[in-house]
Parts: C-alpha cells; sequence; structure tokens
C-alpha cells in the first residue's frame, strides 16, 4: 500500500512496502519423508527416530510418494506447472537440529512453480498473489531451551515431509501479508494436506521485506530482511508492521540505507519486545553447496498421475463460496464461514441435498454450532451433529414443530447423541406447543398480569413497540419456550385491539 509523508525533508516522498512471504507446511502423512518414523506431534521427545532420520552413515533414504501426492494436491490447486523431472539436491549446512549437517530438498528444479493464489480483503476485494515455486524437502528437529544450563535437542520432527510455498513479492502492506498466510492455511487444510495447526509448529512464516522509496524521482530500495520462523499470524504481521516502521526510520537517518549498499540480512524476532533481531547477513545459493542428492531416485510425474491428482481436488474454497452467495443468497461473512474447512462445507451441503432451507442451517450451524466449535477448540464440523440431525432440525423449525430458542437447547444436546432432534425435543419438552387455546390462556394471564404495559401498547405512543415485545416475551417465559411465536403474536394482537 503506498503512503505518501509530506513531513519527510527535501520534499514529498512515497513509501511503497515490497513483501514476499515464504510459508513451511508440515504435510500430514503417517510417516516421515524419507524414513518409515512416525509423523506425530506431543510424543515424547527423540522417540520417533531411526538411523535415516538421526543421519547415521551408511543408512539410505526412500522417498514418501503420498508426500509428494499432497505437494502436487497443493501445487495444482494453486494453479501451478506441475514438473514432469524434478530431482532431490542436498542443502548443506551445520545446525545442532540437523544431525546429518545437510538438508534433502529441491534446489533448481521444484516439484511445481509459477502459480498464483486470489486472496479475500475485507469489504469484498481481493488480491492475487504470486506463487514462484512450491517445493517439497524435510523439516529439521527442534532446539528446546527449557533448561536454564543447556538446550535440548529433539529429533522427532527431523525428516517430516516439509512443503515450502514461496511467493513473488507481491504484498505491499501488512493487511495484505495477514490475509495472504490465513488464506493459504485455508487452501491446505480444505486440500487435507496439512492440519496447518501453528501451535504444534505445523506451518511457519518467513517474510521478506523491503521499501521502496521514491523522492524528487528518484527511487531508493532498503536492504531485503528475511525475518526468520514466525509461528503465528500475530507474530506475522507484527513482525512485517515492525520492520516497514524501523526501514523507514533508518532511511530517514541515513539515505545509505540500500540494499546497494546493505544487501540482504536475516533477522529474528522477539516476540516480548515485538521487535527484530540481525542475525546476519542472508545466505546465497552457492553457500549451502547445493548439489543432487546420490542416494535419491529423481521424480517422474506422469500426466496419468498428475491427473489422478488433480481430479481429486474437487471444488476449492473460493468457488464454494461464491456459489453459496449467488445459490443460497448468504451474505460473504456468512460463506465465508462455512469455507473455513471442506468438512464443515460437506456438512451444510449434506443437509441441503436432503432438502433442508439453506437460511434455517446456516442459522444453526453459525449459532450454536459456531459457539460450541468455539468452546471446544474445533470446527464446526467437528463437534459431532451430522447432516441428517441438521436436516431434521432445520425441519422442525420450517414446520414450526420447534422455536429457535428451544431448537438451540435441542442442538447443545445433538453434539453428544445419535438421537434424533424429535426424540430430544420429546423427552425434554421443547416440542412445539400448538394448541390454540392452550396459548390463548397464556396470553391472557400475561395481559392480566402486567396491565401497565397492556396501557402502553394501547396508546399508541413511543413505549408501544417495547411494552409488546415485553409481553411477548412473558408468554414464552408462561409457556416455557414452547409457544409458537407466530400465533402468540398473532393472539396478542388480537386481544390488544392492534389490528382493528
Amino acid at each position: 500500500m503506498e503512503t505518501q509523508d509530506s513531513q519527510m525533508p527535501d520534499g514529498a516522498v512515497t513509501i511503497l512496502p515490497i513483501i514476499g512471504l515464504e510459508i513451511h507446511v508440515e504435510l500430514d502423512t503417517e510417516t516421515k519423508m524419507f524414513c518409515r518414523c512416525r509423523n506425530r506431534f506431543g510424543d515424547p521427545p527423540n522417540t520417533n527416530v531411526c538411523p535415516v532420520c538421526i543421519g547415521m552413515p551408511g543408512v539410505l533414504p526412500v522417498m514418501n510418494g503420498k508426500a509428494v501426492e499432497l505437494a502436487m494436491t497443493v501445487g495444482l490447486a494453486l494453479g501451478c506447472t506441475v514438473r514432469k523431472f524434478t530431482k532431490w539436491d542436498r542443502k548443506s549446512y551445520y545446525y545442532p537440529d540437523l544431525p546429518k549437517n545437510y538438508q534433502i530438498s529441491q534446489y533448481d528444479l521444484p516439484l511445481c512453480e509459477h502459480g498464483r493464489l486470489e486472496v479475500p480483503l475485507p469489504e469484498g476485494e481481493a488480491k492475487t498473489v504470486a506463487i514462484l515455486r512450491v517445493h517439497l524437502e524435510e523439516d529439521a528437529g527442534k532446539n528446546v531451551h527449557d533448561n536454564p544450563t543447556h538446550t535440548g535437542v529433539d529429533l522427532n520432527r527431523a525428516g517430516v515431509p516439509l512443503l515450502e510455498i514461496v511467493s513473488e513479492p507481491d504484498m505491499n502492506s501488512v493487511q495484505q501479508v495477514g490475509a495472504y498466510a490465513r488464506a493459504m492455511q485455508r487452501l491446505v487444510r480444505w486440500l487435507g494436506a496439512s492440519q496447518a495447526n501453528m501451535q504444534m509448529g505445523h506451518m511457519r512464516f518467513e517474510p521478506n521485506i523491503n521499501l521502496h522509496i521514491t523522492r524528487d524521482g528518484v527511487t531508493y530500495k532498503t536492504p531485503i530482511i528475511e525475518v526468520k520462523n514466525l509461528n503465528s499470524f500475530r507474530a506475522l504481521e507484527s513482525a512485517v508492521a515492525y520492520e516497514i516502521d524501523r526501514q523507514t526510520n533508518e532511511w530517514q537517518a541515513d539515505n545509505a540505507f540500500t540494499l546497494e549498499n546493505l544487501g540482504k540480512q536475516n533477522r529474528g524476532y522477539d516476540d516480548a519486545t515485538g521487535q527484530t533481531v540481525f542475525q546476519r547477513s542472508k545466505e546465497e545459493a552457492h553457500d549451502y553447496r547445493y548439489f543432487p542428492d546420490p542416494d535419491l531416485m529423481p521424480v517422474i510425474v506422469s500426466a496419468q498421475w498428475r491427473d489422478r491428482v488433480a481430479a481429486g481436488i474437487g471444488e476449492l474454497p473460493l468457488a464454494r463460496r461464491r456459489r453459496y452467495m449467488d445459490d443460497y443468497k448468504l451474505t460473504f461473512k456468512e460463506a465465508d464461514a462455512l469455507t473455513q474447512d471442506a468438512a464443515t462445507g460437506d456438512l451444510l451441503e449434506g443437509a441441503l441435498e436432503a432438502g433442508a432451507d439453506a437460511k434455517r442451517c446456516v442459522n444453526l450451524l453459525l449459532g450454536r454450532g459456531a459457539a460450541l466449535a468455539n468452546e471446544r477448540g474445533c470446527t464446526i464440523a467437528e463437534i459431532g451433529v451430522s447432516a441428517g440431525q441438521l436436516t431434521d432440525l432445520a425441519g422442525m423449525l420450517t414446520a414450526g414443530e420447534i422455536n429457535a430458542t428451544s431448537a438451540a437447547k435441542v442442538f447443545d444436546k445433538l453434539v453428544d447423541t445419535d438421537d434424533g432432534p424429535q426424540a430430544i425435543a420429546a423427552a425434554a419438552g421443547l416440542l412445539a406447543v400448538t394448541d390454540t387455546a392452550e396459548i390463548e390462556a397464556w396470553v391472557d394471564d400475561a395481559i392480566a398480569a402486567n396491565t401497565q404495559a397492556v396501557e402502553e401498547v394501547r396508546s399508541g405512543g413511543k413505549k408501544q413497540k417495547k411494552a409488546f415485545g415485553f409481553l411477548m416475551g412473558q408468554v414464552m417465559q408462561k409457556s416455557r419456550g414452547a409457544a409458537q411465536p407466530g400465533e402468540v403474536q398473532r393472539l396478542l394482537r388480537q386481544k390488544l385491539g392492534l389490528d382493528g
């Protein structure tokens, strides 16, 4: 986003942030990338290891075909070209959590390249971000700093299949970067490629940020800063915002603060202070001494293999969101909430295919469904309500067999049972009362007990609407929520002379 700052010296200055993002996504496979150790978070340290992933001499890696297919799935969903031929390369560097002293990665022949992602922005706008490459590699282990006297190394994560998604530097604001990262998380979850749980280290970000500063027709480019290993959206957005401010201030203080003079740098992010900290100048490809891994065969992707993977992708989240808005007249907010993950959308789809009313299903899912999901820390689809239960409950609402308040109570009970909503409502006494005589008795009692509210309704003054609503509430309270609101309203209006 271009900004104008007339307060800066020597005339008007425009500042354009230029931001690219590398996203590392751990793939949701049963085993690691080049061995059969379990790919599972939370196990005791160094229990999911073997001679291959801890780098013992003489061992031979074997490629995980499922990981390659998941990588292809993501690449194809992003509109990338999948290479017919790719290979594995050794990226050499020393770090305690990398026992082989090299990482198996892909250098000059990435599996997928040249795609795009449409990123939704507020107010219905969109930003298209180009994807440079999507390639596979293996994750490193994890250094554990729990003990003040030493650092532990947990190699359970070493060798886990890692997908690196590299964007072009197409983003120009903190808002765009955050929206792109969230859209990518939604996509990989939708495709089943990754759980993308950042608390478990499944998704990490490395933004590259610099500024193009134009003054008096001359454009200055600040150093390109890569901020390493950010593991939350908040950290990502905070680090990018800090770097934009820091680089602006550095250039204001010294116009020699440029890419030409200082090159590229790596910085870390201090979560406690919200600041980035210099680490080192950025390595170039020759520093890693890339060369083809002699222990692994190249990957040959046939047209049949690629087409089979593509056929399994199905409808993508943005397309489904547009369809929900067009076909069912949902708002952007409603459609967006129901396409955060494929399973929640599939739950709605199942109910609609069975003939349920779309709006009633949406209200149930985004009302009590979303509240329960938030309480349990899961998706709406994971709370335990089936498409059949949702269909039946929506049908009861449409038929007037239950009101909205009682439906919410029934929904809460559905998550813990396989029983149908009809049985639950009957057992709990939540079925709507349709006997006009019984409802009329409740209405008469409410009128007799609330003479002031009755007078305010009949007077037709400013308090009429509020008083009428109060009487409605009194009737519903007397019926314990069982009276049909429409019938209550009809009888109240009739008895208070509002229809004459």
